[in-house]
């Protein structure tokens, strides 16, 4: 048995229902089209006819006529012209008997008219579909009156073979119409399902239903966030994972990017024209990796953007760089109590026992007394032992590190280890690094508790703050643009525990970095995206 394959992609099988619903459609409109146009016909005849045979029975020669002795004589070349101008099929003129007058045959003159007469005899003109002498006609029969009086009748028709060729005119341009109408659908739907097989790619329902779960347990199963941006610059899609890196709550599809509150400069990159690659950008309280990629296809189409959690590997990254700090000042510390070893033990072979004894001791004194100051400044373990390594550090650099005599911090921990290192740490490094090569470059760290809170200030006497700028900012330090993430890093961790950073001028020239830290216990809730204060 034959079957009609059915087509596989979607485009198909709405080309295909399309296809038989417009057929359907013409076709129902070319027969509803038929029987009125039938209809229009069988009432044109009836007017016609009935217009002829009220004219023909008013007629005063036709009246004078039925009183001659011969009517047929003069009525029948009459009636032949009347039917010939008029365009009907036949004129009958004939007495109240029905006895004809006149007809298109002249062998049926003298007959019978074939048809009812009843109501004409009445004096009503009335219509019927009858057949005669020529065959089924619509005709109309009207009385003839002379003084008052019915002295004749008067029928005219039309056959209804001439109504059908008449309807087949019309017929043909109704077809004709028809037949463009269904060509010019059938077109358009198929320029139409072109573009929706463009679109879909050929695939069938099923396949696009798939193609959908795929697509969102795809997007629910990806830890890195994505976001789809739209051609007016509105969020279309954003997954679980967008959410959580950026701190998104509510329904956020439909919106611009601009709207929720987000740093400006990863504002500017989701809502930037280009492709960006790698960009690191730091929120309140995550560093993220940005993506984004503008949809090809002509003109602004949208945006791809792809977000990945960068905070983790960055703090680890900063420890890193600490260790790595510290193993270089542990190197430079042995080399340099290498040096005092052999100066020692030279003195000692010189015979100089008392300048030696004197030089070991006075280098540890110094060693300890160091130890003594910070760790009775700060109490707490990490930060001092922090302290100790950074002092070693700048002192390799030339520079000078001192802790205030006013330190005085409690040992309660106020961050966790790896926070307590990425803000002390970053701001003695960004001030280290202003002072480098700088004469009488000192840098000097104040740490300090206030009952409620702690107090860390990191003061230098480099060139200072550059004007106008957000030295908090990713990507810039206190020494201008592109030194990387420290001071962001700085900000970052003190606003996650509800505390504040700021950098105004130092008073003796330089910069003066400060972060507030409020002390465990009742909290205050932290504030989200404050902003560095900057006194000029």
């Amino acid at each position: 048995m034959f079957r009609i394959p059915r087509p596989r992609s979607l485009a198909g099988q709405l080309f295909a229902v399309q296809a038989v619903l417009m057929a359907l459609v013409v076709a129902g409109c070319a027969v509803g089209g038929w029987f009125a146009a039938r209809d229009q016909a069988e009432e044109a005849a009836r007017r016609q006819a009935g217009a002829v045979a009220r004219a023909v029975a008013d007629s005063p020669s036709v009246r004078e006529a039925v009183r001659g002795p011969d009517p047929s004589a003069v009525l029948q070349p009459y009636a032949e012209r009347v039917r010939a101008d008029s365009g009907v099929d036949f004129v009958t003129i004939m007495d109240p008997r029905g006895v004809r007058w006149t007809h298109p045959d002249p062998r049926h003159i003298g007959a019978t008219f074939l048809g009812n007469t009843a109501p004409a005899l009445r004096g009503e003109t009335f219509a019927e579909t009858y057949t005669g002498t020529l065959g089924p006609s619509i005709r109309v029969v009207t009385p003839l009156y002379d003084g008052g009086r019915i002295t004749g009748l008067v029928s005219a028709g039309i056959t209804v073979e001439a109504v059908g060729e008449r309807l087949g005119a019309r017929l043909v341009v109704l077809a004709v119409g028809a037949a463009g109408a269904l060509a010019l659908g059938g077109l358009g739907t198929y320029v139409v399902n072109a573009r929706l097989r463009r679109h879909t790619h050929g695939m069938d329902a099923a396949g696009l239903s798939r193609l959908h779960d795929y697509h969102q347990a795809t997007l629910h199963a990806v830890r890195e966030g994505l976001l789809m941006i739209d051609g007016r610059r509105r969020i279309s899609l954003v997954n679980d994972g967008a959410r959580t890196l950026l701190g998104l709550t509510g329904e956020v599809v439909g919106r611009s990017p601009a709207e929720l509150g987000l740093p400006a400069p990863l504002t500017g990159a989701l809502l930037a024209d280009g492709a960006r690659v790698d960009e690191v950008h730091v929120t309140a309280d995550r560093i993220l990796v940005v993506n984004t990629s503008p949809v090809a296809g002509g003109g602004r189409r949208g945006t791809v953007v792809t977000l990945r959690d960068h905070t983790e590997l960055q703090a680890l990254a900063g420890e890193l760089d600490h260790e790595r700090g510290f193993t270089q000042a542990l190197r430079a510390q042995a080399h340099e109590a290498a040096n005092r070893l052999h100066t020692v033990v030279s003195l000692i072979e010189l015979g100089r026992t008392d300048e030696a004894v004197e030089f070991a001791t006075a280098e540890l004194e110094l060693a300890q007394a160091l130890t003594d100051q910070v760790v009775t400044a700060v109490a707490e373990p990490v930060l001092a032992a922090l302290l100790l390594g950074k002092t070693a550090q700048a002192h390799e650099r030339g520079v000078e590190l001192l802790v205030t005599p006013d330190s005085d911090l409690p040992a309660t921990p106020v961050l966790p280890s790896r926070d307590l290192v990425t803000v002390l740490g970053n701001l003695v490094d960004n001030a280290v690094e202003a002072v480098t090569g700088r004469p009488g470059a000192r840098v000097t760290v104040s740490a300090r508790g206030t009952g409620t809170a702690v107090e860390l200030t990191v003061t230098d006497n480099g060139p200072g703050l550059p004007e106008d700028t957000d030295v908090f900012a990713a990507g810039r330090s206190g020494k201008g643009p592109g030194r990387g993430l420290g001071l962001a890093l700085v900000r970052q961790a003190a606003h996650r525990h509800g505390g504040t950073v700021g950098a105004d001028a130092a008073p003796g020239g330089g910069a003066r970095f400060t972060v507030r830290l409020p002390l465990p216990g009742p909290r205050t809730a932290p504030r989200p995206r404050a902003e560095a204060e900057r006194t000029p």
